[in-house]
């Protein structure tokens, strides 16, 4: 029987000093879970959908989460599948 897998690489993980110095750091570990589980946070339809077709095709992936504090950052898998990397919006 084969196995669906249910999460992919995500390779380097990387925060901005931006994020590190503003976002709570248990909820940034839960929220790269998340993403590597294919829980896409609050991105809009369109752009989960994209995600689902990113992990099939290797495009770059893009999750959006809020913290505890409601500080909303982004989470970036790059198309390589090379690094990861957590920012705010402000930082893009």
């Amino acid at each position: 029987m084969e196995t669906q897998r249910t999460h992919f690489k995500t390779g380097r993980t990387l925060i901005t000093s931006q994020a590190l110095g503003e976002l709570e750091p248990m909820d940034v570990l839960a929220a790269l879970r998340r993403h590597s589980s294919k829980d896409w946070g609050e991105c809009c339809q369109e752009d989960a959908e994209a995600n689902d077709q990113a992990v099939a095709d290797g495009s770059r992936i893009l999750s959006v989460y809020r913290d505890r504090h409601g500080t909303q950052f982004w989470i970036i898998t790059e198309a390589d599948r090379s690094a990861t990397t957590v920012l705010l919006p402000s930082d893009y």
